[in-house]
């Protein structure tokens, strides 16, 4: 089942692959995901794909794309170059002479459409299993509600579709800092929540 969240100069496309069961409103996702938007300067008006799998799916595509063994809780499938996007301090290293990266397949946007800026897949079956584990916040020592959780993987799959990074250290820190004040803002109104 595919829903388009129209949020400001946004529209999320929220898909829920058949037997997942999702334990916060596709709405609240997506109202991270514009919020995280917001944060990153991305250009817009664009559209975005968030999708809630499950272990196999992810398992399946951290192969194909990365070589990786196994599920993994979300992963991000970027339209646009790291340049696309303002200079901060958790950006992804461009290419080495500033050029756009000739492997980086062209974006491509059909007349009178919203461009998009890729795709957000997260495993709703991974995103439980760490909560409830207390091995959830991308730290891996986090025990909090699921919902909480899938909020964090929407938002940092949104900062990947960004080009944001954490393979070093001044990224990784920007990242998780730009994660927590996403995550104190209410969903439903994208302002920070009362007493946080």
């Amino acid at each position: 089942m595919t829903r388009a969240h129209y949020l400001g100069p946004w529209r999320v496309d929220l898909t829920v692959r058949n037997g997942v069961s999702v334990p916060v409103r596709g709405r609240r996702l997506a109202r991270a995901v514009a919020a995280t938007l917001d944060a990153a300067g991305a250009p817009s008006p664009a559209s975005i794909g968030l999708i809630l799998s499950d272990d196999r799916e992810l398992a399946e595509l951290n192969e194909a794309h990365l070589g990786g063994e196994g599920p993994t809780d979300v992963l991000s499938f970027p339209l646009l170059q790291p340049g696309a996007f303002p200079d901060h301090s958790g950006k992804a290293a461009d290419e080495p002479d500033g050029a756009p990266d000739p492997e980086w397949p062209p974006a491509v946007t059909l007349p009178g459409r919203r461009p998009s800026l890729g795709d957000i897949v997260i495993s709703v079956e991974r995103a439980l299993e760490q909560a409830q584990a207390g091995r959830g916040g991308q730290t891996g020592d986090v025990r909090w509600s699921p919902a909480d959780e899938l909020r964090l993987l929407a938002i940092h799959g949104a900062l990947h579709i960004c080009g944001w990074d954490h393979a070093a250290p001044v990224e990784e820190a920007a990242m998780r800092s730009l994660e927590r004040d996403l995550l104190a803002l209410d969903p439903t109104t994208r302002r920070r929540a009362p007493g946080v």
